[in-house]
């Protein structure tokens, strides 16, 4: 029996376009695309993975709401929106694709306001704190749900 390829958006926020220039410390020194390139490898045969950025919130919202009625998952790393917007919180509730929020620094080792998510009650669940992986690590999640 043939599984069916399930097809899953990773979304990124504002400044994660700077990945691998924007304070490496944090975040690292590898840019978003190569890894993408890796990820689409990695999942070939298995997901359909699309990647979106942008650093404007009515366009995430737009892209939320495209996508979470058409594809399996979400992969949304909503970078600071994640502390800020209700907005980004309510499209994903009213979608029916299961979103994971993404987050490549332990954002609860870091700034008192880094550690509340305005996304986290609405989405499927959350992963923070392994770098880029965090990625790889949702993917999966997503590509084993229903599975259990």
């Amino acid at each position: 029996m043939q599984t069916r390829m399930k097809k899953i958006l990773i979304l990124n926020g504002p400044n994660l376009n700077l990945l691998g220039r924007r304070e490496p410390s944090v975040y690292g020194e590898r840019g978003f695309e190569d890894f993408f390139l890796e990820l689409r490898q990695m999942y070939a045969g298995r997901a359909e993975l699309e990647y979106f950025q942008s650093n404007v919130e009515g366009v995430l919202i737009d892209k939320i709401q495209e996508a979470g009625f058409a594809c399996d998952g979400i992969v949304l790393n909503a970078g600071a929106y994640t502390h800020t917007s209700i907005a980004i919180g309510d499209a994903i509730r009213a979608v029916t694709a299961p979103v994971v929020e993404v987050h490549i620094s332990n954002v609860y080792a870091r700034e008192a306001y880094r550690q509340h998510s305005f996304l986290a009650a609405a989405c499927a669940g959350c992963i923070a704190g392994f770098g880029l992986d965090s990625y790889r690590l949702a993917v999966e999640a997503l590509l084993q749900a229903g599975k259990e």
